[in-house]
């Protein structure tokens, strides 16, 4: 189940068919709800009409916005490969080292959308999978970036060096500010768990460790937050 009107709608514009059945609130008849009925209808989606309550039970939350779409979970498993050998420009990719929060995840997938990330990559174990939370959050992001998931994340940051790819891991200690290094190059950032940071090998993997300058009494900021300020330097130096 999907549910939120930023990623119903965006997986009924890029997806139909993937979409089985669209559950909408019967208190619901403003522009937004009637938008989705339409797309439903025209993709052969079948429309059911049910109280809140139902829709609360469906998906666990109240935050369902009155529309949830029942979905194809069954997708092709991408591969890192996949997504280097499509690169047609300097790579930018995301890297998240054990985020545990899907709200978190759902806002790196947001940011990593707006920046024009080429994926977002995350280890399968210790992770937060992309579940109806994530997907609600990113707002439609989860259908657009490429979200990658693999086995071992120090072999998968081998693999983009291999591929020519700079690897740069925000590090709070680390002497270099994110400013001070060149990302005009094919890069992938890499950022840590909540609270945690990056673990060790993850670290020692990287090619290099950057900061974000910090001017306040807050240690850390929130990893969607740290993702932005990143991957918008990226972009800010590629003009």
């Amino acid at each position: 189940m999907i549910y939120g009107f930023h990623a119903v709608l965006a997986r009924l514009r890029r997806d139909p068919e993937s979409v089985f059945e669209l559950y909408v609130s019967a208190q619901r008849q403003d522009v937004r709800a009637k938008d989705a009925v339409k797309l439903a209808e025209t993709a052969g989606v079948r429309l059911i009409q049910v109280d809140g309550d139902r829709l609360d039970g469906m998906v666990g939350t109240r935050r369902h916005q009155g529309v949830v779409a029942r979905v194809d979970a069954r997708r092709r498993e991408l591969k890192l490969a996949d997504v280097l050998d499509s690169l047609d420009e300097n790579a930018l990719i995301l890297v998240l080292d054990g985020v545990q929060d899907p709200h978190n995840l759902g806002a790196c997938l947001r940011v990593a959308d707006a920046a024009g990330a080429h994926a977002v990559v995350a280890p399968k174990d210790r992770a937060v999978g992309l579940n109806a939370t994530a997907v609600k959050v990113a707002s439609g992001a989860a259908d657009t970036v490429p979200y990658v998931t693999v086995t071992n994340l120090a072999r998968a940051l081998r693999e983009m060096q291999e591929a020519g790819i700079w690897v740069i891991g925000a590090a709070g200690e680390a002497e270099k500010s994110l400013y001070q290094i060149d990302q005009k190059v094919p890069l992938a950032w890499v950022l840590g768990a909540e609270g945690d940071g990056l673990r060790r090998l993850t670290r020692e993997t990287c090619d290099e460790l950057a900061k974000i300058p910090m001017y306040g009494s807050v240690e850390s900021l929130n990893v969607s937050v740290a993702s932005g300020i990143c991957l918008f330097e990226a972009r800010r130096q590629r003009g």
